[in-house]
């Protein structure tokens, strides 16, 4: 049937099959029977005539409880080509598509990779248009394996088209495909539309049609045959309800045989003919064959063909379910389930639908489904339903909280809360009422919670110790210390928290406790947990959960080289698991650490890969902190437009949450930007801040890292005596911990205020162990010459001023580079020009790209490396050429050496 009124449309597809590559796909939505479909069947044709391999899968309603359903459906056609897969991808993809027996879980993530390296090496040769319909019943592992597929297609021969019905939601929505609305059909149109399918209409029935389908295409095609069936209360139903309403009036007039075998179609999770007719017969309790269909296909309800049975419109599915009586199709579903007698997946699903009230072995059996299908990306539904089919409140309520843990692991807020206020509705045991909490604070590291919670997840990890789960106990324990970090509790919960982490019998050395304890009390635990670190520096690489929580316990006592190393060791693992949401977590720490130490061409990329990989996995708060790294590391080069705009964002993120670093490190950039511009009231009262409990921006740990900053600034605004009392302030906690950040910015502080008996203590600050630290060599280096040439002691001040130049120059720091030339021009001694370093020319992105091809990486293993194909590393190394004026990847080395960060 030719289309009518979709002309702009049906363009802007062709652009897409003409082109593909050009732009990731187009998004369509509309309210059902608008003509989605119809645009999809043509783009379809359009495409296999242009020569392209069109993939196909739909969200079936019947089927979002199957765990990667839709993709299996998608990519099971390219089954021969699985085995070109690295290992890694092969064995996540077949486990995902129940194609192996193992049982590790694959992550989304490394699914969604292999997905996309099958899609781009088939695409080699031959391009590729992937279709997806429905997606709004999709099933959610296959919806975001999708979504993490778009978002890295754009330089790809590879296009993708779906459509999403109005009013609902996919992952794909935010994957960056383009959003075609479509709306009704112009009058014009639709008069045409309706002539072509009802040409002998009546004028009164035709205007009361016209009027009533409101130009949707279904409608016009639909309602002439049912308009004189509907009653004038059914017209006044919205328009879906009309057109289900219309089919099942259809359906109804069907003999009663077929009538059964479109209901268990209609319930059928799966598109069988076979299982569709065998469960018919169990229903009717006489063999049936497809015979028993023929009047359905005839009322345009369904069509059949190569062994399965397909229904004209997503609508007729759910009209001729809905018209049945509940006992029906309970009925339906018992068949279905003893139908299905070797696919125990599905069957426990039909066993729960055909249930008619609590069920405990049934309840069990999805309980246990739960489970398996955790190896398959993970669901709540299944313990939803068990739920349902409890027979006592107590086993209701634990396995709503089971299902609202699962969705917190999973990243979804709304899902959890939901069912955290169903269990809230039952009589729960003051264990479950801690778990709901705890749950619930589950999300962005509890950092809306009131901070008398952290205290109540202190007396559950003791009381879940005492029951002996010390790991459980661990867990939460870290959930109360990850507050300490984000808010500010009050000394008193610190010590409440500590006192529980030194009771439940976690040994001393243990990272988590290690971990824990840093948070907490980062000075009064800082000496003892340094001396762990110091040791374990030499065993990473081992664990990565390990190497992670060494990562986080070195930045929270500001050992910045450490916590730099520690999570470059972890970084590894995690991306190559799949585990996008902690990889983003040691990169940020890896990131914030590698800008403090002063080391930029490396902090750079991998915090633009972490703000990429925080808003992939809706992670807004650490969004915010690698922001805020990357507004530092434009300010320290001297870029303070930019720097402003980052910092900016950053805070409105802060703010809104009470996220006390992310508001620290704010504060600390806007200070390096007022230093650079010579505003130095503004930055000493931007650092100020940090140091005032009252103010958002106070970070108990933080406030005490950024000393250096605060000296330079409190000096040159005249604030002398006010930094002298602070200084004061600190020395006992300087006495308790050996904290290096402490120590070297307490050590600058001292020579910068001693006036002219400061050379002493800068020969003092220089002498001590900067190994790790050289931004904080070269500060020292141009205050110390600054000073000698104050002191009229030009000459000495020229190697020091030297030194700070050409340290700045090699890290990137161009405004303090720049200080450092006039320095010298004003002792007597000219510089040369600082030309841009080669890392410098480069985004972040591309700087990732090339520093791994640098180190020998092919493109299909940077590719693993980054979660990106190796097409699209490809089309980077292309662009990047040119900028470092270079031909091929072997002149990369030498413009990019590898560093130990670079090479994990």
């Amino acid at each position: 049937m030719p289309m009518f009124g979709r002309d702009a449309e049906l363009k802007d597809l062709s652009a897409l099959v003409d082109g593909p590559g050009d732009q990731s796909g187009i998004l369509i939505e509309g309210e059902p029977g608008i003509g989605k479909s119809t645009l999809v069947e043509q783009t379809a044709a359009a495409a296999a005539i242009a020569g392209l391999r069109v993939l196909r899968t739909a969200g079936v309603e019947a089927e979002r409880n199957l765990v990667f359903a839709g993709l299996h459906r998608l990519l099971y056609p390219l089954r021969r080509e699985f085995d070109a897969l690295p290992p890694r991808q092969f064995d996540a993809l077949a486990t995902a598509l129940g194609m192996s027996d193992a049982t590790d879980e694959p992550s989304i993530h490394l699914v969604g990779l292999a997905a996309l390296t099958l899609l781009a090496d088939t695409a080699a040769d031959r391009a590729v248009l992937v279709v997806a319909e429905d997606v709004h019943w999709l099933d959610l592992a296959s919806a975001e394996v999708l979504a993490f597929v778009a978002r890295r297609i754009d330089s790809e021969p590879v296009a993708m088209l779906a459509t999403l019905r109005d009013g609902t939601t996919s992952p794909l929505r935010d994957a960056g495909l383009t959003v075609m609305c479509i709306g009704p059909l112009p009058d014009d149109d639709a008069n045409e539309l309706l002539d072509s399918t009802a040409p002998e209409l009546p004028a009164q029935v035709r205007h009361r049609v016209l009027a009533e389908a409101h130009g949707n295409p279904l409608a016009l095609t639909e309602l002439p045959m049912a308009v004189a069936d509907l009653t004038d209360t059914a017209l006044a139903l919205p328009l879906t309800e009309r057109l289900e309403q219309a089919f099942s009036a259809r359906g109804a007039a069907l003999p009663g045989p077929t009538r059964s075998a479109l209901l268990v179609a209609a319930l059928n999770d799966g598109d069988s003919a076979a299982e569709t007719l065998t469960a018919a017969g169990i229903l009717l309790q006489s063999a049936v064959t497809s015979e028993v269909l023929a009047p359905a296909v005839a009322a345009r309800l369904i069509s059949v063909g190569s062994g399965t049975v397909t229904f004209r419109h997503p609508l007729v599915r759910s009209a001729l379910a809905a018209a049945a009586t509940a006992a029906e199709r309970r009925r339906a579903h018992l068949a279905l389930a003893e139908t299905l007698d070797d696919l125990p997946e599905r069957q426990v699903w039909h066993r729960a639908a055909g249930a008619a009230g609590a069920d405990e072995d049934v309840a069990a059996a999805l309980e246990g489904a739960a489970e398996r299908s955790r190896h398959r990306g993970g669901t709540v539904a299944a313990l939803e339903r068990a739920a349902a089919l409890s027979v006592t409140p107590g086993r209701r309520a634990d396995r709503l909280l089971r299902a609202a843990e699962l969705a917190v692991d999973s990243g979804h807020r709304d899902t959890a809360e939901r069912l955290v206020g169903a269990a809230r509705t039952l009589p729960l045991t003051a264990e479950q009422e801690a778990t709901a909490k705890w749950v619930l604070s589950g999300f962005e590291d509890g950092m809306r919670d009131n901070p008398s919670h952290i205290g109540e997840l202190a007396a559950l990890a003791t009381s879940v110790a005492a029951d002996g789960f010390p790991d459980a106990a661990l867990r939460i324990l870290w959930g109360a210390a990850a507050r300490c970090f984000w808010s500010e509790p009050g000394p008193d919960i610190r010590r409440a928290v500590l006192a529980v982490a030194d009771t439940v019998g976690i040994p001393e050395g243990d990272p988590r406790k290690l971990a824990i304890d840093s948070i907490v009390a980062p000075f009064e635990r800082g000496e003892q947990v340094l001396g762990h670190l110091r040791v374990l520096a030499a065993t990473t690489g081992r664990d990565t959960e390990t190497d992670h929580f060494l990562s986080s316990a070195a930045y929270q006592v500001g050992a910045f080289d450490l916590a730099a190393h520690f999570a470059g060791a972890a970084a590894p693992g995690f991306r190559s698991a799949g585990q996008l949401g902690l990889l983003t977590r040691a990169l940020a720490i890896q990131a914030w650490s590698l800008a403090r130490v002063g080391d930029l061409a490396a902090a750079a990329p991998i915090a633009a890969e972490a703000v990429a990989f925080a808003r992939e996995t809706g992670q807004p708060f650490m969004h915010a902190t690698v922001t805020t790294v990357q507004a530092e590391i434009a300010a320290l080069r001297g870029d303070y437009p930019q720097a402003a705009a980052l910092t900016a964002d950053a805070e409105r993120t802060g703010l809104a949450a009470g996220a006390r670093p992310v508001l620290a490190t704010v504060q600390l950039t806007r200070a390096l930007i007022a230093l650079g511009e010579g505003r130095f009231d503004d930055a000493y009262a931007d650092l100020a801040r940090i140091h005032n409990p009252r103010d958002p921006s106070h970070s108990p740990a933080l406030c005490a890292y950024f000393l250096s900053e605060l000296a330079e600034a409190a000096v040159r605004a005249g604030r002398t005596d006010a930094m002298a009392d602070l200084l004061r302030e600190l020395e006992p906690t300087a006495a308790s911990t050996p904290s290096p950040a402490l120590h070297i910015g307490m050590r600058y502080a001292r020579a910068v205020l001693a006036g002219d008996k400061a050379g002493e203590l800068f020969a003092t600050a220089l002498a001590a162990d900067l190994t790790g630290w050289p931004a904080e060599r070269g500060r020292l280096h141009l205050a110390y010459g600054e000073w000698l040439r104050r002191q009229r002691r030009v000459v000495e001040s020229r190697t020091h001023l030297r030194m700070a130049r050409e340290i700045f120059d090699a890290l990137g720091f161009a405004a303090w580079s720049e200080r450092a030339r006039l320095e010298l021009r004003s002792a007597g001694e000219s510089s040369p020009n600082r030309d841009p370093d080669a890392r410098e020319r480069l985004t972040p992105h591309e700087l990732s790209i090339a520093q791994l091809a640098a180190q020998g990486l092919t493109n299909r293993e940077i590719g693993q490396r980054l979660y990106l194909s190796h097409r699209t590393v490809s089309t980077h190394l292309h662009r990047i050429f040119p900028k470092l004026g270079i031909s091929s990847r072997g002149d990369l080395a030498a413009l990019l050496p590898a560093s130990d960060e670079t090479a994990d």
